[in-house]
């Protein structure tokens, strides 16, 4: 990520106490370029990021009501923006998994400027044309790399099935590549796994 880039991020929760926590932790991402845009009033959320087009929200997942993430990407005119769920309290995690990351409550400070940096860091892609990948489907792709099943990755990442098959038909049709072979180089040209992490996975061609 260029060191001049500036990211802007909303935090959307009627909660003072949690918006200006979150920022103080936001304010010690010296990596990163900030501008802060704080959401108190939820009914507003729409226009206010309409108005302000963020590139990253930060919400509580139970207090959207009414809004759909795909919703709130559609009215305020910016689809490219990320959604972080701010884990407040038990949530499905089919409802975390539509988010780009996670991060919670009982995080520590350095647990959660860790999260917000690999999350910027990772998803500043080349401008190749490519599709963004999110965070789940990169960890997606490093299981399959391993050679997990559908069942094992669900497991592993505390998903169903479903949705774990769901993510490898977008990670597909995002990448065009459909096989774990491909997969694999791919993970290993953008450093998502080290070769000697899949060595033994490799099989030579016949």
């Amino acid at each position: 990520m260029p060191a001049n880039k500036r990211i802007s991020i909303a935090i959307a929760d009627t909660s003072v106490i949690i918006r200006n926590g979150i920022i103080s932790v936001l304010k010690r991402l010296s990596v990163l370029n900030i501008d802060i845009v704080e959401i108190a009033d939820m009914s507003q959320l729409g226009m206010q990021l309409f108005k302000f087009k963020p590139n990253v929200l930060i919400v509580n997942p139970l207090s959207l009501g009414r809004f759909s993430l795909q919703q709130l990407k559609t009215d305020s005119g910016h689809k490219s923006m990320k959604f972080i769920a701010l884990q407040t309290s038990l949530t499905d995690s089919a409802t975390l998994n539509a988010y780009d990351e996670t991060i919670s409550l009982y995080d520590s400070a350095e647990q959660i400027k860790d999260k917000l940096t690999r999350f910027y860091m990772l998803d500043d892609d080349s401008a190749d044309g490519r599709q963004e990948l999110s965070i789940r489907e990169k960890e997606i792709i490093v299981c399959v790399v391993k050679g997990m099943t559908n069942r094992q990755m669900a497991e592993h990442l505390c998903l169903s099935t479903h949705t774990v098959i769901t993510h490898r038909r977008n990670i597909a049709n995002k990448l065009q590549i459909h096989s774990p072979a491909g997969l694999t180089i791919y993970a290993i040209v953008n450093k998502l796994v080290e070769i000697d992490d899949v060595k033994d996975t490799i099989q030579p061609e016949d």
